[in-house]
């Protein structure tokens, strides 16, 4: 053999052990590289849920009637942590307050709440009538029985989340309201219809 075959072949060989090294380098970068992101875990997606997502509205509906009137439901929480909804919006009312109802003896009166209504994690808050509800003020046209009316809701968290509810006839008892911004000095004598039967609600008599 003569040594200029020895030599192509020892310069082959080298060659050869150099590339092998050089793809075991590329497939270790490669496999760093490729390494899945951590995925979320179940405790980090409930951290970032926000408060709309969190939320519904069970069996929610709204009183016919006009001039002023109130919406219903059951307001629910699958979320861990509590949550607040501070306002409503519809194009049903110019005006829509969230209101609490405080019991003095036998006289129940309708006022807005301060700070919203809260709803405890994974729980729920009851807007009945006769109780708590979102009430409809400044209505540009009456609401009619059957018809769906949409709401937008808007939570502590700036979240806003969307639904719907059906218009139902009711009838029911006579409260009172404490005077208020917007609706004169007659506001403790008005009901959710706009007359002096306040709001339809059923504590006492039903006019049913």
């Amino acid at each position: 053999m003569s040594q200029s075959s020895s030599v192509v072949r020892r310069t082959a060989t080298r060659i050869t052990m150099l590339s092998g090294a050089a793809l075991a380098a590329a497939l270790v970068f490669s496999g760093c590289s490729a390494a899945p992101a951590p995925t979320d875990t179940g405790a980090n997606s409930e951290s970032t849920k926000t408060a709309a997502a969190a939320f519904e509205l069970t069996d929610g509906w709204a009183k016919s009637g006009d001039g002023m009137t109130g919406v219903f439901g059951t307001l629910t929480n699958s979320g861990a942590k509590d949550l607040t909804l501070v306002s409503v919006a519809s194009p049903a009312a110019k005006d829509i307050q969230l209101h609490e109802t405080v019991t003095s003896g036998s006289t129940a009166t309708m006022r807005e709440i301060d700070g919203g209504f809260v709803i405890p994690a994974g729980g729920s808050f009851e807007l009945v009538p006769g109780g708590n509800h979102i009430m409809f003020m400044d209505m540009p046209k009456p609401l009619v029985a059957g018809e769906e009316v949409e709401l937008t809701l808007t939570f502590d968290d700036g979240s806003v989340g969307e639904t719907s509810v059906l218009v139902k006839d009711y009838a029911g008892a006579q409260e009172n309201y404490e005077d208020m911004e917007g609706m004169g000095e007659d506001a403790s004598s008005m009901d959710h219809d706009g007359s002096s039967d306040t709001s339809g609600m059923t504590e006492g008599d039903s006019n049913e």
